[in-house]
C-alpha cells in the first residue's frame, strides 16, 4: 500500500552458522538468506517427484473459492485428499476434479501424527522427502520444535499473523512475496488474538482500519533456495506468486518451560504472557465495579505502573487503547 512507509528486507549471501549467529540473529529483524545449502530438494521437488515420494498418504487441506484466505472469518473449508492428488490439484489453475469450484485454491500446512499433541515434523510425516531437505544448523538440536511442510496454489494469500517462536521459512520451489510488520507496530494492525483483522493489506478499507497506514511495511520476494528468517512476534503475510513448496522450521529460542506444553502448533502466547493478559482482563473487570471517574483515575494509575515496568511507550499506548475500548476512560 502506497501510504505506508516501506523498507526492503535485507538480503544476505554466503550465510553460515557463524554469520547467522553473529550478524543476523542478534538484530531481531527479518533477513533473506541466500546461498544456504538446503539439499537436493531444490532440484528434485517437481510435482511428479513430490507425488511419487509423498504417495497416497491422506492430508488435511484448506480449500477456498477465493485465493485470499481469511482465518478469522473462515472463508475456506477443510477437506482431505491423498497427498499425490493434492499436489496435482494445487499445481493447476483449473481443476477437472474439485470440491467447490473449478478454480478453487489449495493450501497445505502439514500436521503432526496426533494433531492435538504432536508438532509437525517433516521427518515423520514425509520421511522420503525429508531426506532431500537439509535443516539449516542455525540453532541447537534440542531447541527444534517443528518442521512444517507448506504447499500453496498460485496466487494464494494467507492472513497476517505472528508466531511466538523464531523460524526460518525455506522456499524450495516457486516464488513468494512476504510482507512483514514489526511487533512495535502491533497497535496499527487491528489484532484479534495473533491475527490482524486487515485481510487485504494491499487495498485496505481505511474507513475500518484508518491507523493501518501507520504500520511500516517490510517486503521481500523469495526465490527458490531462499531462506527468510522471521523473528518471533514479527507479523507476516505471504502471497504465492507461483505454485510453491516450502518448509517452515521453528525452534524454541526461550527456555522450554516458557511455552505451553499442550500447544502442537507453537502459536500460543508464552505462559507468562498468557498469565499477564488474563490478569489484565481480571483487573479490567474489577474496574467495571467502580464509577466512571474512579475507573478513569485507577485506569491511569495502572497504565503508569505498566509504563514504569516496560521499555516501550507504544506498549503503554496499546494498553491505553484497550482500556479506552472498555470504557475505563469514558466521561
Amino acid at each position: 500500500m502506497e501510504l505506508q512507509e516501506r523498507e526492503a528486507v535485507r538480503v544476505i549471501t554466503e550465510v553460515d552458522r557463524d554469520v547467522f549467529l553473529r550478524d543476523v540473529y542478534p538484530l531481531r529483524r527479518p533477513a533473506v538468506l541466500r546461498g544456504v545449502c538446503l539439499g537436493p530438494c531444490l532440484q528434485k521437488w517437481t510435482v511428479d517427484y513430490l507425488a511419487e515420494k509423498g504417495g497416497c498418504r491422506e492430508v488435511k487441506i484448506h480449500v477456498s473459492t477465493v485465493p485470499q484466505m481469511d482465518f478469522l472469518h473462515k472463508n475456506f473449508v477443510y477437506r482431505t485428499l491423498p497427498f499425490n492428488e493434492f499436489v496435482k490439484r494445487a499445481s493447476e489453475t483449473k481443476h477437472a476434479d474439485f470440491f467447490l469450484c473449478e478454480d478453487e485454491s489449495y493450501y497445505l500446512r502439514s500436521l503432526g501424527e496426533d494433531v492435538r499433541k504432536e508438532p509437525a515434523d517433516l521427518r515423520k510425516q514425509f520421511p522420503d522427502l525429508a531426506q532431500d531437505f537439509h535443516v539449516p544448523p542455525f540453532f541447537e538440536a534440542d531447541q527444534f520444535f517443528s518442521s512444517v511442510f507448506r504447499i500453496s496454489s498460485q496466487a494464494l494469500q494467507l492472513w497476517t499473523h505472528y508466531d511466538v517462536m523464531d523460524n526460518l521459512l525455506a522456499q524450495v520451489t516457486g516464488r513468494k512475496r512476504v510482507v512483514l510488520y514489526s511487533p512495535r507496530d502491533a497497535l496499527h494492525l487491528y489484532l484479534s488474538g495473533d491475527k490482524s483483522e486487515v485481510l487485504d493489506i494491499d487495498n485496505p478499507d481505511l474507513t475500518l482500519f484508518p491507523d493501518f497506514v501507520k504500520a511500516k511495511r517490510y517486503e521481500c520476494v523469495l526465490e527458490p533456495g531462499d531462506l527468510l528468517f522471521i523473528p518471533a512476534l514479527w507479523f507476516h503475510n505471504t502471497l504465492a506468486l507461483q505454485f510453491g513448496v516450502g518448509v517452515n522450521v521453528f525452534w524454541r529460542h526461550l527456555p522450554a518451560d516458557s511455552y505451553d506444553r499442550k500447544d502442537p502448533y507453537g502459536n500460543k502466547d508464552p505462559v507468562a504472557a498468557g498469565r499477564a493478559l488474563q490478569a489484565l482482563e481480571r483487573a479490567l473487570h474489577a474496574l467495571d465495579e467502580l464509577p466512571v471517574d474512579y475507573r478513569d483515575f485507577y485506569g491511569r494509575r495502572m497504565i503508569h505502573r505498566i509504563q514504569k515496568r516496560t521499555t516501550g511507550s507504544r506498549f503503554v499506548k496499546f494498553e491505553h487503547q484497550r482500556l479506552s475500548k472498555k470504557n475505563v476512560f469514558s466521561h
